[in-house]
């Protein structure tokens, strides 16, 4: 079986961008390619057209194209010829694409495309109650008319994204994203520097950062030796039309608070992982996710985790049990859970090792994989029919 996949972002020195799609697609295609699958990646919108293979997986690098009109349009039938002539000359099966801006919209291709909903443009509007711009409605709308079957992360991505989108007499199957276990391990989970607070994302509004001003300053005040740290990339900020969102950050602490926190940036992957098993508290306030790496990540490294509560989040951890589940808006709750934790850390270590066995039962990449090679290999077989 030959298994392609269609992705913007790719976990790789000379990839442009990647974030939690790319690291989601590098699980799964390593692990495929363990399992006996040969699997190629296109990564589209890139500086330079080069052919790559790494870890068994052959990588393309699709170099973006720039036109004076219609570029959105051909764009696309650019990288569909692309994809197309590789296809037929490497005999691939099967062509996996994310839902986010519709990208195969207006694409054909003589093999099944099955859509992963990573988070399409109407699924974050829709969560955030942002008016979307009615071409991205379009284009995703288009995508997912092409695509034979879907696969979500989680059963609330699905379920919330085929009733935006419509979608009417096609399969979505429920196959959580996972984790090579070994890569995520915490030896002394027993040390680890008290007060420390973590975020790890993107800075946006979307994931919740904007509420961790006020959360951090509950904490601070009853707990004065705690600190802050945040990784990720900085961004826009679409209701404010400020550039930075750190920028925002800073102006929302008091002075005596952002002594205490520190803005890392994007960081090396080896390196996240490092701050992570120094935490004491890993925090995940997000408005918009269809599942969150960075909070299975933590929790498989025996993290206590205080996440967001909403609809998809209810999927990742028990509340009380292997991990904390609170609304990012309710600012009491969630300082409440972070020093109920720095204050005992009996109950600290107990979450993190049910963190820890939830990730084994559930997001082992191992297990995962013969899921994905099922639902593949069932919709390649009723293809030929």
């Amino acid at each position: 079986m030959h298994i392609a996949f269609l992705t913007p972002e790719f976990p790789h020195a000379k990839v442009a961008y990647a974030a939690g799609i790319g690291t989601s697609v590098k699980n799964l295609t390593i692990a495929l390619a363990k399992e006996g699958i040969t699997v190629t990646v296109f990564v589209y919108g890139q500086k330079t057209q080069e052919v790559m293979v790494e870890n068994g997986i052959t990588i393309h690098l699709i170099k973006e194209k720039k036109y004076k009109f219609l570029g959105w349009f051909f764009h696309r039938k650019h990288i569909e010829k692309y994809c197309n002539s590789i296809i037929q000359k490497e005999k691939i099966a099967l062509l996996e694409a994310a839902d986010w801006t519709g990208i195969t919209a207006f694409m054909k291709f003589k093999i099944p495309l099955v859509i992963r909903f990573h988070g399409s443009d109407t699924y974050f509007c829709h969560l955030e109650n942002r008016k979307q711009k009615k071409k991205n409605f379009w284009f995703e709308k288009k995508a997912i008319n092409g695509a034979k079957a879907f696969i979500a992360p989680t059963t609330f991505a699905g379920q919330v994204s085929k009733e935006l989108l419509g979608i009417k007499n096609k399969e979505i199957k429920t196959i959580h994203y996972g984790l090579e276990l070994e890569n995520f391990t915490n030896p002394s989970p027993e040390i680890y520097e008290k007060g420390l607070i973590l975020y790890i994302g993107t800075l946006i509004r979307k994931k919740g950062v904007l509420e961790l001003p006020e959360i951090f300053a509950k904490v601070h005040k009853q707990f004065p030796q705690a600190k802050l740290f945040l990784i990720g990339g900085d961004s826009n900020d679409v209701k404010t039309g400020t550039s930075s969102t750190w920028q925002l950050l800073q102006e929302r602490f008091s002075n005596e608070d952002l002594q205490n926190v520190q803005y890392l940036g994007k960081i090396p992957y080896e390196e996240v992982r490092n701050y992570i098993q120094k935490a004491n508290v890993c925090v995940f306030p997000t408005f918009a996710e269809t599942l969150g790496m960075v909070t299975i990540e933590s929790m498989a490294m025996q993290k206590a985790v205080v996440n967001s509560n909403i609809g998809w989040a209810q999927e990742l951890m028990i509340n009380k049990e292997s991990g904390f589940l609170v609304h990012p808006a309710n600012h009491d709750l969630y300082a409440e859970r972070i020093i109920q934790l720095f204050n005992n850390p009996e109950l600290t270590l107990e979450i993190g090792k049910k963190a820890r066995l939830r990730i084994e039962e559930k997001f082992d990449i191992k297990k995962l994989v013969k899921e994905n090679i099922d639902f593949y290999t069932k919709i390649i077989n009723s293809s030929n029919k």
